[in-house]
């Protein structure tokens, strides 16, 4: 499966770009984990593995 694509030097996206955050969402989706409940802890705060913003891409799920 191919989603996106890249310009001729492989070196930026040019169309349907993914964001880290919503990368990692995707990837916690995919067991069946919720990625807004998984949190870590580190220097005493919580954060979130998907950050504040992370969506899960339904596109590439298919």
């Amino acid at each position: 499966m191919v989603s996106g694509e890249i310009d001729d030097d492989g070196m930026k996206v040019t169309k349907a770009p993914v964001r880290i955050p919503d990368f990692y969402a995707t990837i916690l989706h995919l067991p069946g984990m919720n990625h807004e409940r998984l949190t870590f802890r580190h220097s005493g705060r919580y954060y979130r593995v998907s950050d504040v913003e992370g969506k899960v891409v339904n596109a590439v799920l298919g």
